[in-house]
């Protein structure tokens, strides 16, 4: 099963335990950090700022208890996501290309891209809320081609519908299945994927968003709403994710 340090530790049939791919032995210790160095890639020389937090909690009181229900992240977790928003992006430029062109032209994927950053860079108070802030960045392109604010939401339909068509991980599908069958499953996002729309809902006793809940991971109020509707207190709850901060450290703190 996996553990609580979420999508980066996993312990198999053997009963050994194994961080990123690499054996470990237990208890943890510091020394085993330099294990964590991989996920700082994507962080920037920067990312090593939550290395303080792992050190809590490989030597804190994050001790498995009894897992009477998991709550997992969805994006880059069950299912990859560079190539779902890459589709869903192709999709809303033909859809615009028919109908709205003078959009379509002013607004080349690069651009699109550039707008959707800067109106998450103008809305932090929308950080939240993916939605929303592609919805305003509809509302800005179709202004700026002279176009008509109409087509706002049929243009976020074709982007959405293709958001949510994934691919996913191969074994991710069984293994959901196989949780499912001992414990409560729960989703808990920062994205606004639909598992109604995706074919998921009937694995998850429910999806919790951001957007839903009017905060992202790493709040720690997002976690504890999740374990309130699971009837759970949050020792009992296991969280599995991809992200070192979101979810590893949210989740911890939490």
């Amino acid at each position: 099963i996996w553990i609580h340090l979420g999508s980066l530790a996993v312990r198999g049939g053997d009963g050994k335990l194994a961080i990123l791919g690499q054996a470990v032995e237990e208890p943890l210790v510091p020394a085993q950090l330099p294990l964590f160095d991989e996920l700082t890639r994507h962080h920037g020389e920067d990312g090593f700022a939550a290395r303080a937090d792992v050190e809590e909690v490989i030597e804190g009181d994050g001790v498995i208890g009894a897992c009477n229900a998991i709550t997992l992240d969805l994006d880059d977790t069950i299912w990859p996501i560079a190539p779902v928003i890459l589709r869903a992006e192709n999709a809303l430029g033909a859809w615009l290309r028919e109908h709205a062109p003078r959009t379509a032209a002013l607004f080349p994927l690069e651009a699109m891209r550039m707008l959707r950053d800067e109106v998450a860079a103008e809305h932090p108070q929308l950080a939240h809320d993916f939605t929303r802030q592609r919805l305003i960045s509809l509302e800005r392109m179709l202004d700026a081609a002279g176009d008509d604010r109409s087509l706002v939401q049929p243009a976020f339909d074709a982007f959405f519908a293709a958001r949510c068509e994934v691919e996913h991980y191969d074994d991710s599908l069984d293994a959901l299945d196989r949780l499912a069958a001992r414990v409560p499953l729960a989703a808990l996002s920062n994205g606004n994927a639909d598992l109604g729309r995706i074919g998921l809902m009937h694995v998850f006793a429910f999806q919790l968003g951001a957007r839903e809940h009017g905060a992202a991971k790493p709040a720690a109020s997002i976690f504890h709403a999740a374990c309130e509707r699971l009837q759970c207190p949050p020792g009992e709850v296991l969280h599995v994710g991809d992200d070192i901060e979101m979810d590893v450290v949210g989740a911890h703190r939490a």
